[in-house]
């Protein structure tokens, strides 16, 4: 399959980003039918907050 680049909207901040031919070649080989929604760096920040907030769960 032909993949061609796409420039999407990130849902947090708003900014434009580009969905690149080799990842979307790459999530197609790892079976994901979504797209991402969020950019590099939102992906980062949510991330790490999550992470964040599941380690002050656990530690007691």
């Amino acid at each position: 399959m032909s993949y061609q680049d796409k420039t999407i909207q990130c849902r947090d901040c708003g900014q434009d980003f580009a969905f690149t031919a080799s990842e979307q070649q790459f999530f197609a080989e790892k079976g994901f039918t979504n797209e991402p929604k969020r950019c590099s760096a939102c992906r980062r920040a949510k991330r790490g907050s999550t992470s964040s907030a599941q380690g002050a769960q656990r530690d007691w």
